[in-house]
């Protein structure tokens, strides 16, 4: 981490890609204003969050003074010109920060969950309409993006499979996006197989998980969990499981961060860090 006095100047100097953090006091959200911070390309010009308001939110992370106040107003902090912003909320806040950003012709970064596919249509249609980018995934973590990609391979040979996603008590979606883009990422390979007569055939029994994309997922919430997920396919006489785990929230940063350098020169929306990174 840089000293506290490499935030303050980045933004005097006013140079780099100017970031607002919403849901800049939350879980996630600190982290995310630790790595502008500290990021030499970076400046943060913004904190939004309902918590804290009108406090320096490097004082509050114990960052030391960056001369960014927190406030409940999006609206307020872009009149800073910001390039990016990044969201870290809940589903009905991230699609207000989102459509308000891109109106405004900034740039979007989100890890927020829960958006319905209604209002996934309407921001894919506002950044086509405004010709900005955005992009938004259910997964931040490098590592989770690989258990996508490796989920898709091994649903080329095995065409039963369950998910079992686990998070802490606070979060308020349940199947979690990673698990439900899991889900379709193997629904996706298995439409291009012979399926067996038993990969078919779905329960509606409630202790055997929730139903998505022909996939059982099952969603535990406990306090001490932060993300974690285990993808399980079965074959004849075999299994064979993925599984990741971030045990902190910083291991979302690095994706977030390559996110941010390359948003501003897409024009619409990618879905999933995959999509831009392989």
């Amino acid at each position: 981490m840089g000293s506290q006095t490499e935030g303050v100047n980045k933004v005097e100097s006013n140079n780099g890609i100017k970031v607002v953090v919403t849901g800049a006091c939350g879980k996630v959200g600190r982290e995310m204003v630790k790595a502008v911070v500290d990021a030499p390309d970076m400046e943060l010009v913004g904190a939004v969050d309902r918590l804290r308001l009108r406090e320096d939110i490097g004082e509050v992370l114990g960052l030391g003074k960056q001369q960014v106040l927190v406030t409940d107003s999006l609206e307020e902090v872009l009149v800073r010109k910001p390039d990016v912003i990044i969201d870290f909320t809940n589903a009905r806040a991230a699609f207000q920060h989102i459509t308000t950003a891109v109106k405004h012709g900034v740039s979007v970064v989100s890890g927020s969950t829960g958006l319905s596919n209604q209002e996934l249509e309407q921001i894919y249609m506002l950044c086509e309409k405004n010709q900005i980018g955005a992009v938004i995934a259910p997964n931040f973590a490098l590592g989770a993006v690989l258990m996508f990609r490796l989920s898709q391979e091994v649903a080329k040979w095995f065409d039963q499979a369950e998910i079992i996603e686990l998070h802490n008590d606070r979060k308020l979606d349940a199947p979690s996006g990673t698990a439900l883009r899991t889900a379709s990422l193997i629904q996706e390979q298995w439409k291009n197989i012979d399926r067996s007569e038993d990969s078919l055939n779905t329960s509606n029994v409630a202790a055997r998980g929730d139903q998505a994309h022909g996939l059982s997922i099952h969603s535990v919430r406990l306090p001490g969990l932060v993300a974690h997920q285990e993808v399980i396919f079965g074959g004849f006489g075999q299994t064979l499981t993925i599984r990741h785990d971030s045990f902190t929230r910083e291991s979302f940063v690095p994706g977030v961060m390559l996110s941010v350098r390359k948003v501003k020169s897409l024009k619409g929306v990618v879905f999933g860090l995959e999509n831009l990174i392989f």
